[in-house]
């Protein structure tokens, strides 16, 4: 097999395993009969990190689930972790989201849990950015429009970005767990396009971020950053299903057309992208690709 089919075996295995009492190291390496060497070579290569530094983010970010989400001891959690002592669990986990265990289930405030990306969407996204594939041809898309309260947006600018690989290259990729491990989210962490009006010089429009409700004041890390939304309309935008995992950059460029070609003056609404950010939730096989445009009613009087 090659690396990259490699990698995906010992991610399944990883994801259905890494939970069971007798959860080994050298046992996912024997998975696919190669070496722990080999095996670290080309998960640095691919993933940016070891085969014990992604087991390490995998457990860790369990850890902060049942954190917040059970009534179980450090300890506890420490086993279930596969660590051996409070202590060392405690160093761990400090290390990687710069915050106590403790403190962490006290205060619930964000940080970047690890998301586990399968080998294929990169792949994907390599294979996309090479030769970029725009559907003309119109699938079903679902509209349905939903009214937004007064609300703050949290985002992470970047400076040069302008689609989302060129965002991930310049950022990387824990914003995703960072931001949805606020509860408060009204949905999932997304890439935005930001208004011109929150656009800072030297930054460019291609952020990410989650929406939340007025009231939230909890401290954030450094570089992100918190701003006040008006009521508007958000029109989702909900494209279909479909059965090639890596067939999801398709699937959002279809539903992108989709956006293009709807005229919102049928409907009694006008597009508001001077606002509020626009949403792009990604895709899935199950659900289609899913964005979000503001807007507001074409007789909204300021």
């Amino acid at each position: 097999m090659n690396d990259m089919e490699a990698i995906q075996i010992i991610q399944d295995y990883i994801r259905t395993h890494y939970k069971d009492d007798n959860f080994c190291i050298h046992d996912v390496c024997s998975k696919i009969g190669y070496s722990r060497r080999q095996v670290d070579r080309f998960f640095k290569k691919y993933l940016k990190k070891t085969l014990r530094e992604y087991i390490n983010a995998v457990c860790l970010t369990e850890s902060a689930n049942e954190l917040l989400n059970t009534r179980k001891t450090i300890l506890e959690v420490a086993l279930n972790s596969h660590y051996e002592t409070h202590e060392g669990f405690a160093r761990s986990f400090y290390k990687r989201f710069h915050i106590m265990p403790s403190v962490y289930r006290d205060k619930k405030i964000a940080i970047p849990l690890f998301i586990q990306y399968p080998v294929s969407h990169y792949n994907a996204l390599l294979k996309h950015k090479e030769e970029l594939f725009m559907n003309n041809a119109l699938n079903f898309c679902m509209i349905t429009a939903k009214e937004r309260n007064k609300r703050k947006l949290i985002y992470l600018p970047s400076k040069n970005a302008q689609d989302y690989f060129s965002y991930c290259e310049e950022v990387g990729c824990e914003w995703e767990g960072l931001l949805n491990s606020i509860p408060e989210k009204i949905e999932p962490a997304a890439l935005i396009e930001l208004p011109e009006k929150f656009v800072e010089k030297g930054f460019s429009r291609i952020a990410v971020g989650i929406e939340v409700p007025l009231e939230y004041d909890k401290e954030l890390p450094e570089s992100y950053k918190i701003v006040e939304l008006p009521e508007c309309i958000m029109l989702y935008f909900q494209g279909e299903p479909y059965e090639n995992e890596e067939d999801f950059c398709k699937a959002i460029e279809s539903t992108y057309t989709a956006i293009g070609k709807y005229n919102p003056t049928l409907y009694g609404y006008k597009f508001a992208y001077d606002i509020a950010p626009s949403f792009n939730f990604g895709a899935d096989t199950r659900t289609g690709a899913r964005l979000a445009v503001p807007a507001l009613y074409n007789d909204y009087s300021e």
